[in-house]
C-alpha cells in the first residue's frame, strides 16, 4: 500500500510540475479570426493568370535544383532535377528559382500552415504533426472558397485534415502520408491524377495542388546521398517535363519544397539544410517580369547555400502567400506576414510599388488587430519601432518608397518572429515551485527510508495519509480562492490553481512530517556529480556537448568504488571490484563510439551511428556485431546469474531459448529493413521483405510480452531444490555462505518423526540453490523481457550499444554488491562480531539485514541511462528522432503502435533504467527464513522499503535535471539559442521523466510479484523445518510446484 501511495504522489507531482511549466513556457500563437474582405477590384488588377498549379515535392532542398550546387557535387542529388534551371536560363522573364527560408519547426503540417496562411508556426505545434487540426484562420484556400473557386488536390492527406471543406471532393485524391518506407504510392498517384486534372474541363478549378512524398521518404530511409534518391529526383524531373508540356498559358506553375532535409535525410529542426527549400515559378504565357527598370538591391536579398560559391536570390517561404494571392487576383489572407516577391510584379507602371503598398497595408491591419487583442501587450516594447517604420513609409519620397515599404514588411515579420512564443511567468513560476518542492519532499522521504531503527512503514503511512489530506485541502482552498486572485494571475485558469495548491501542499506536508536531518554526514554525501550535470544546462555549449560530458561523469562516478576495491580485505573481493569496474569502463567507453551529431557540433563531430553523414543505413560493423550481440547477451546474463547459482528455474528456459530467439528476431528485422532499403530485389522482393519483417516483429512481441511475461508472472523464481536424506542424531537449520559473502545456498535439515527408535533420526536436507540472489535473479528476468522489446525497436547500431549498456549494468550490480560486502566485513569487525578476527576471515551471517541504498550508488545508473540515450543514436533535438521505427509493427502510421515504437526507441534506455532501479536493492540480497531465531521477522518489509528508496533516489536525480533544464530555459527565454538548445532539452527532460516513472511503476509491480512468490516458497520451507511427516510431504510437493 505504501508503494502505491508513493507512486501516485510521484506521478501527480511530476505531471503537475511539467504541465504548469509547459503551459507557461510553450503557449500557442494567437490566431486572429479576421478575414480579408476588401473590394475585389483592388486585388484583381494584379492578376496575371486564371489558374495555378502548386506542386509540392516534400523535402525538396534548394541545392537539389540549384544551377551552382555545392562543390564537389553529389552524384545522387545534384544536377539531376535540372528542368527548372534550364527553363530559367532559356526564359528569364518567365521562370524564376528562389532559395526559400522555411520557418522552423520544419515539419510538413506546420509548413502547410505557413504556405497557406502566411503566418508563423509555434514551437509546440510540432506535436500536431501526427494529428493535424483544421485551420480556422484566414488562408489562401479560405479566400478561394469564399470567392466560389474550386480547389483540386492529389497527394499527402495532411491537406485534407487541415482543409476538409475547401478541397473539392470530386477533384481530390488523398493518399496516406506517414508510410516512410513507401517511396512510390503517393508519387504515382500525383503523377497519374494531376495531369488529368489539368487537362479536363468538366470540373473547372482555380488551384490544383499536388503533394508528392517520395523524395522526403527516400531521405528518411536512406539519406540524400543514395542511388534511391537519384532515381526519385529523375522521376520528378521527368514528371515536371510532362506538366510543362501540357500546361496552358493561363496557368501558373509553382514548384516548391515544404522544407529541406539535413545531411542524414531528416528534418524538423532549424539547421540551414532543413530551412533551405527550393521554389520555382514558371509562366508559359504572360511574362512575370518585363520591366527594364532595375529594382533596389535591398529588396532583392541573396544568400549562399553551404558549399556553394555563388549567392542566390532568397525569399521567405511565406512570401508565396501574398504573391500567389495577387497573381490570381485574390485578397491576401488577413494574418499574412510575408512580402510579395518584387520581381514577379516588375512590369512597369509602378506595379511593384502598388503591390508592396497593398501588402504593407494588409500587414499594418493585422498588427493593429493584434495590438487590440488580448495578447496585444506583447507588442508594447516594439510598438514604437513599428509606428516609426510606418511613418517612414508615409513620408518616403517616390524614389525610396519601395525600399521603405519592404523594410516595414520585413520589420513586422522579424518582430512577430521574435514573439512567436508567449510566456506566462506566473505558470512558469508555479511549475518551477512544484518541481522544487517535489524534490525536497523526495529527499525527505529518501532520508526517512534510510533511517536505521524505528518503524519506517508506520511513519510513511502516517506521512502519506496526512499529505493526501492536506493536499486535497490545498486543492479545495485554491479552488475557492481563485476568483479572488484571478485578476492578478494573467493566463492562469482555475484548474491550474487547483493543481498547484494540491501539489505544493502535499509536498510541503511530506517534508515537514518526514523531518529530514541535515548533519555533517549529509554535507559529505552531497551529490556533486548531479549538481555538475544540472549546471551544464546553464550554458548552451555544455548542453550541446552533453553527450561527451556524461561520458566523463559516468566514468568519474565509479572512482569511489575503484578506491574501495584497492583496499578490499580479501583478494576475491578486490578482484571482483576492480575487474567489474574495468568491464564497466570499457563498455561505457565503447558506447561512446556510436555518435549522432547535432548541427552545432560540426565539424568537430563524426557520425558513426549511420554509415555516413548523408546516409541513414547502418555501418557494416553494426551489421556484423548486432547478431553476435543478440546471441551473447542472454549468455552473459546467465553467466552473471551463475555466480550466485541462480541460473535455475525460469532462467534455464527463458535465457537460452526465449530471450535469444527474441533478440535474434529483433536483429533480423533490421537486417531485412536494410536489405529492403537497398532495393536489390525489385517491387515483388521488397513486398516479401516488408511483410516478412513486419511478421517477425509481431511474432517477437507476442513471444516476449504475452508468452514470456505470462510465464514469468506465473513462476518468477530462479531457485533449484535439492533433497537428501541420511541417518543422524542431530537436528539443525542453517544458511551457508562462501568466503564471507552472501550465502548462495540454504540447507534446511529436517528430523523425521515417524521412526520408532528414539536414538536414531533421519536427517532430510533441502538445499535451495540460488538462495543468495533469490530476489534479484527473477527480477532480472523480468528486466530482460522488456529489454527484448526495446531491442526490437532499436536500429542495428543501437542494438550493439544496448548490449553494451546491459553488460555495463550487470557489471555495476556486481560492483555495488562487492562494495557492500567490503563495508559489511569492516562493520562486523568494528562492532566486535569477532574481536580478534581479521575482516577477511569474517562471515556475514550475523550482520544486520537492513540494506540502505545510497544515493551515490544511484548516480552511475542515472548517468549510464543518459549515456545509452546518446549512444543509441539520439540527441535532444527533433531531427534526431528515428521516424522509421514507427513502422516496426505496422506498415503505415497507426495509433498507438507507431507512437509506442518511436517512444521505446527514443526513451527505451530511461525506461530500462527506471525498471533496473529495484535491482540496486535486490541484487544478491538473500531472503532469510522468516522464523530463523537470529533474524528479524520484518526482513521482507525491509526489502520493499529499500526498493522504494532506490526508485525514489533515481526519480529524484532526473527530477533535478528536469528542474535545472526548466530553470535555465525560463531564465534564458530571450536567449538566441532558446528554441534551438534550451527548450528542446527541457522537453526531452520531461519525456525522460515520464519514461522513468513508467519504468519504476512496472518495477514495483515486479518486486511485489517476486516477493510474493519467494515468501510463499520460504513459508513452505519453514514449515518443513518445524512440522511433522504429513506437513513435509504436502509442502515438498508445493515447493516442487513453485519451481
Amino acid at each position: 500500500m505504501i508503494a502505491v501511495r508513493l507512486l501516485c504522489w510521484l506521478a501527480f507531482v511530476h505531471t503537475t510540475g511539467i504541465y504548469l511549466f509547459t503551459r507557461g513556457f510553450l503557449l500557442s500563437r494567437l490566431a486572429l479570426p479576421n478575414k480579408s474582405r476588401e473590394e475585389q477590384e483592388q486585388w484583381s488588377r494584379f492578376a496575371t493568370h486564371k489558374r495555378a498549379v502548386l506542386l509540392v515535392i516534400d523535402a525538396l532542398r534548394f541545392d537539389f535544383v540549384s544551377d551552382h550546387p555545392p562543390d564537389p557535387p553529389s552524384p545522387n542529388h545534384h544536377n539531376i532535377l535540372t528542368l527548372p534551371r534550364e527553363l530559367t536560363a532559356a526564359y528569364p522573364q518567365h521562370s524564376f528559382i528562389f532559395n526559400a527560408y522555411a520557418d522552423p519547426p520544419t515539419t510538413t503540417l506546420q509548413r502547410i500552415k505557413g504556405l497557406t496562411t502566411g503566418s508563423l508556426p509555434t514551437f509546440v505545434d510540432v506535436g500536431e504533426s501526427f494529428s493535424g487540426s483544421v485551420i480556422q484562420e484566414d488562408s489562401l484556400l479560405h479566400q478561394l472558397g469564399s470567392s466560389g473557386h474550386k480547389v483540386a488536390f492529389v497527394g499527402d492527406n495532411t491537406w485534407l485534415s487541415l482543409f476538409p471543406t475547401f478541397l473539392d471532393h470530386n477533384l481530390s485524391y488523398p493518399f496516406d502520408s506517414f508510410d516512410v518506407e513507401d517511396l512510390h504510392t503517393v508519387d504515382s498517384g500525383v503523377i497519374s491524377h494531376l495531369p488529368s486534372i489539368m487537362q479536363q474541363n468538366s470540373e473547372p478549378w482555380t488551384l490544383a495542388i499536388g503533394h508528392g512524398l517520395g523524395v522526403d521518404h527516400a531521405g528518411h530511409r536512406v539519406g540524400p546521398d543514395h542511388p534511391v534518391m537519384k532515381a526519385k529526383l529523375e522521376q520528378m524531373n521527368t514528371f515536371l517535363g510532362q506538366l510543362v508540356r501540357i500546361i496552358d498559358e493561363d496557368t501558373l506553375l509553382i514548384l516548391l519544397g515544404d522544407h529541406g532535409m539535413d545531411q542524414t535525410g531528416n528534418h524538423g529542426g532549424d539547421s540551414i539544410f532543413e530551412t533551405s527549400s527550393a521554389v520555382w515559378i514558371y509562366s508559359r504565357g504572360a511574362p512575370l517580369s518585363s520591366s527594364s527598370i532595375s529594382l533596389p538591391a535591398e529588396i532583392l536579398p541573396k544568400t549562399t547555400f553551404p558549399g556553394e560559391r555563388l549567392p542566390h536570390r532568397s525569399i521567405q517561404q511565406i512570401d508565396l502567400v501574398p504573391t500567389i494571392s495577387l497573381l490570381l487576383g485574390l485578397p491576401i489572407p488577413f494574418n499574412n506576414l510575408g512580402s510579395i516577391v518584387p520581381e514577379l510584379f516588375d512590369r512597369g507602371d509602378s506595379n511593384v510599388n502598388e503591390a508592396l503598398e497593398l501588402n504593407a497595408r494588409q500587414i499594418k491591419r493585422y498588427l493593429d488587430a493584434y495590438r487590440a487583442s488580448a495578447s496585444g501587450g506583447e507588442l508594447d516594447g516594439v510598438w514604437s519601432d513599428l509606428v516609426n517604420a510606418w511613418s517612414k513609409v508615409s513620408d518616403a519620397p517616390s524614389d525610396t518608397r519601395v525600399s521603405a515599404l519592404f523594410a516595414f514588411s520585413r520589420l513586422s515579420l522579424s518582430t512577430c518572429r521574435s514573439l512567436w512564443a508567449q510566456f506566462s511567468l506566473t505558470l512558469i513560476g508555479g511549475g518551477l515551485l512544484v518541481m522544487f518542492t517535489g524534490i525536497v519532499a523526495s529527499y525527505a522521504l529518501f532520508s526517512l527510508l534510510g533511517n536505521s531503527g524505528g518503524d519506517q512503514k508506520k511513519k510513511l503511512e502516517k506521512s502519506f495519509l496526512r499529505a493526501f489530506k492536506v493536499g486535497a485541502l490545498g486543492s479545495v482552498v485554491s479552488g475557492f480562492a481563485y476568483p479572488l486572485v484571478r485578476d492578478y494571475l494573467d493566463g492562469v485558469h482555475a484548474h491550474h490553481f487547483v493543481l498547484f495548491g494540491g501539489a505544493v501542499a502535499s509536498s510541503l506536508t511530506l517534508t515537514l512530517t518526514c523531518k529530514p536531518r541535515f548533519t555533517f554526514d549529509t554535507l559529505k554525501s552531497t551529490p556533486v556529480l548531479l549538481i555538475l550535470h544540472t549546471l551544464c544546462f546553464a550554458s548552451n555549449s555544455f548542453t550541446i556537448w552533453e553527450d561527451h560530458i556524461v561520458l566523463f561523469l559516468c566514468l568519474t562516478s565509479l572512482a569511489p568504488s575503484v578506491l574501495i576495491g584497492f583496499t578490499a580485505p580479501t583478494p576475491r573481493l578486490r578482484n571482483r571490484i576492480l575487474g567489474f569496474s574495468a568491464l564497466f569502463a570499457v563498455c561505457v567507453r565503447l558506447m561512446m563510439l556510436s555518435t549522432v551529431c547535432r548541427e552545432e557540433q560540426h565539424p568537430n563531430c563524426t557520425v558513426t551511428f549511420y554509415a555516413s553523414l548523408t546516409s541513414s543505413a547502418p555501418p557494416v560493423l553494426a551489421l556484423v556485431l548486432a547478431p553476435v550481440m543478440a546471441v551473447s547477451i542472454p549468455h552473459i546474463v546467465r553467466r552473471i546469474l551463475a555466480i550466485s547459482k541462480s541460473d535455475n528455474g525460469i532462467a534455464r528456459v527463458f535465457l537460452p531459448w526465449t530471450m535469444t530467439a527474441a533478440m535474434l528476431a529483433g536483429t533480423t528485422f533490421w537486417i531485412f529493413e536494410w536489405i529492403h532499403s537497398m532495393e536489390w530485389f525489385g517491387d515483388v522482393g521488397n513486398m516479401w521483405l516488408r511483410n516478412g519483417r513486419t511478421m517477425v516483429a509481431r511474432v517477437t512481441v507476442m513471444l516476449v510480452i504475452f508468452a514470456g511475461l505470462a510465464f514469468w508472472s506465473a513462476i518468477p523464481v530462479c531457485l533449484d531444490i535439492q533433497r537428501t536424506e541420511r541417518s543422524t542424531r542431530t537436528r539443525m537449520s542453517s544458511v551457508t555462505g562462501t568466503n564471507g559473502e552472501s550465502p548462495v545456498v540454504a540447507d534446511v535439515r529436517l528430523k523425521s518423526s515417524h521412526f520408532k527408535s528414539p536414538d536414531l533420526d533421519t536427517q532430510v536436507t533441502v538445499t535451495l540453490l540460488g538462495f543468495a540472489n533469490a530476489f534479484g535473479s527473477p527480477y532480472l528476468i523480468l528486466w530482460s523481457i522488456f529489454l527484448s522489446v526495446v531491442w526490437l525497436c532499436m536500429q542495428l547500431t543501437g542494438q550493439v550499444v544496448l548490449g553494451l549498456f546491459t553488460v555495463a549494468l550487470l557489471a555495476y550490480l556486481e560492483i555495488v554488491d562487492s562494495v557492500r560486502d567490503v563495508w559489511g566485513l569492516y562493520q562486523a569487525y568494528s562492532k566486535g562480531f569477532a574481536s580478534t578476527t581479521h575482516p577477511s576471515n569474517l562471515n556475514l551471517d550475523g550482520l544486520p539485514l537492513k540494506r540502505e541504498v545510497q544515493f551515490s550508488e544511484i548516480v552511475p545508473l542515472a548517468l549510464l541511462a543518459t549515456h545509452a540515450f546518446y549512444g543509441t543514436g539520439h540527441q535532444p533535438t527533433i531531427p534526431a528522432l528515428q521516424w522509421k521505427t514507427a513502422f516496426v509493427l505496422v506498415s503505415s502510421v497507426r495509433f498507438p503502435y507507431s507512437q509506442i515504437t518511436v517512444i521505446l526507441n527514443t526513451l527505451g534506455p530511461y525506461f530500462l533504467a527506471g525498471l533496473a532501479a529495484p535491482l540496486l536493492a535486490l541484487w544478491n540480497f538473500p531472503p532469510f527464513l522468516p522464523s530463523s531465531p537470529s533474524l528479524p521477522v520484518s526482513h521482507q518489509e525491509d526489502v520493499v522499503l529499500s526498493v522504494l528508496r532506490s526508485c525514489l533516489g533515481l526519480t529524484t536525480y532526473f527530477n533535478s535535471l528536469l528542474l535545472g533544464s526548466a530553470v535555465f530555459a525560463a531564465g534564458l527565454r530571450r536567449h538566441l539559442m532558446v528554441w534551438k538548445v534550451f527548450a528542446p532539452r527541457y522537453m526531452f527532460s520531461a519525456l525522460e521523466m515520464g519514461a522513468l516513472d513508467m519504468g519504476v511503476l512496472v518495477g514495483v509491480w515486479g518486486v511485489w510479484r517476486v516477493r510474493r512468490s519467494i515468501g510463499r516458497l520460504l513459508r513452505g520451507a519453514d514449515q518443513l523445518c518445524h512440522g511433522g511427516q504429513d506437513v513435509y510431504n504436502i509442502d515438498t510437493k508445493a515447493l516442487q510446484e513453485c519451481i
